[in-house]
């Protein structure tokens, strides 16, 4: 009895650990290309990483809403592999999202990019709803008024049910859904958000990412991938102290920026390697993926940026990808250039052509090549 207990024991755990691989999804229902997806950002982690671009395709530093254009394609011919979307204002029935780029627009991207090979992940700077100001109004405890029985609940349900509508009119040529990461509540170790640290408990975050997953897997949205995404963290404690479990989320993130009193980029290369040292452990041990889901330096004033700086951050850790944030351009209220990817003519641009021909830097046209 001794010895078939302990077979059974074993079975259980072995059945257990290949149950949990990293080409589980956490929605069981999910559909068979988000399923690929997932294991075939796993097999590309393998290869390299893929590189990514907040609204490449709705504007860049000069020109807004030109079909087929991109700054990273005016430079190297080619798209970024990830395409960064983000759909607050979505909440309030607005035609545009926080960026001013139409709705209509970004379904159209969204498609496009999906019919060449290309990724899609989403954000949602959603507005306080206990306040109704934006993401940045980081009252405490407005979290807490979205969990169930509370006052802004029934808010946040309505909310909900338009994000699910618009994930499941993301459809490919055949009817299929499209494939998204989807990346809620980022940046959660810091307070700058509603949802932030300081702004509510673990245990509250937990409950309201566990409700979102839950609310938006029984309206039948099963094409999305859920990335659980950090600002800075300094251990494997700070880094899950919100997590809501490895049947909640699929991909392990965090966000991290260049700032312009970091000249050489050291601390930048030292914080990004310092967090993706805990992180691999992390990921190793829930059988994860990685990411770097927003990255950056503002205007890119070093010419040896790409290969000298972000090259070297993410070293040789395997992650699934680096997206680096918008290419707005000229920004009236703040009197500054705002942009974080190279455009034609930019100081970085020979050095991205580099960093884009290096066989580890995974862009649009590779995916296809590195998935043989």
């Amino acid at each position: 009895m001794l010895l078939t207990a302990v077979l059974i024991g074993t079975s259980c755990e072995s059945q257990k650990n290949s149950s949990n691989t990293i080409l589980s999804l956490s929605d069981k229902k999910a559909s068979s290309e988000t399923k690929t997806l997932y294991q075939n950002l796993n097999t590309l982690s393998q290869k390299g990483f893929l590189f990514g671009h907040q609204d490449d395709l709705a504007y860049g530093v000069k020109w807004k809403y030109e079909d087929g254009r991109s700054d990273i394609k005016d430079v190297v011919g080619d798209y970024p592999a990830v395409y960064g979307w983000d759909i607050a204002g979505l909440e309030k029935d607005n035609p545009n999202n926080i960026d001013g780029v139409p709705f209509a627009k970004m379904k159209q991207y969204i498609v496009e990019a999906n019919a060449r090979g290309g990724i899609s992940t989403i954000s949602w700077h959603f507005d306080n709803p206990a306040t109704g100001k934006d993401a940045w109004n980081n009252v405490p405890n407005s979290l807490k008024t979205i969990l169930p029985g509370e006052k802004n609940h029934k808010k946040f349900t309505s909310w909900l049910d338009k994000a699910a509508v618009f994930f499941l009119s993301l459809k490919d040529k055949n009817g299929k859904n499209i494939p998204i990461l989807f990346r809620p509540f980022h940046e959660l170790t810091g307070g700058w958000f509603w949802w932030g640290k300081g702004n509510c408990t673990p245990e509250e975050f937990k409950t309201a990412w566990k409700f979102t997953f839950d609310y938006l897997k029984n309206k039948g949205v099963h094409n999305l991938i859920y990335v659980y995404n950090t600002g800075g963290f300094a251990s494997e404690a700070d880094f899950l102290a919100n997590y809501p479990g490895d049947d909640y989320a699929d991909i392990l993130s965090f966000d991290s920026y260049q700032n312009g009193n970091d000249k050489n980029g050291e601390r930048f290369i030292n914080e990004v390697q310092k967090q993706f040292k805990i992180l691999n452990e992390i990921s190793i041990q829930k059988n994860k993926p990685m990411a770097l889901a927003e990255a950056g330096y503002e205007a890119v004033p070093d010419p040896k940026w790409w290969t000298g700086t972000l090259l070297k951050a993410i070293g040789d850790y395997k992650i699934s990808y680096v997206l680096l944030w918008r290419n707005h351009g000229w920004q009236e209220k703040e009197q500054k250039m705002h942009y974080y990817a190279p455009f034609s003519g930019q100081v970085s641009e020979k050095d991205f052509v580099d960093f884009y021909n290096l066989d580890q830097t995974i862009f649009e046209k590779d995916i296809p090549k590195k998935l043989k």
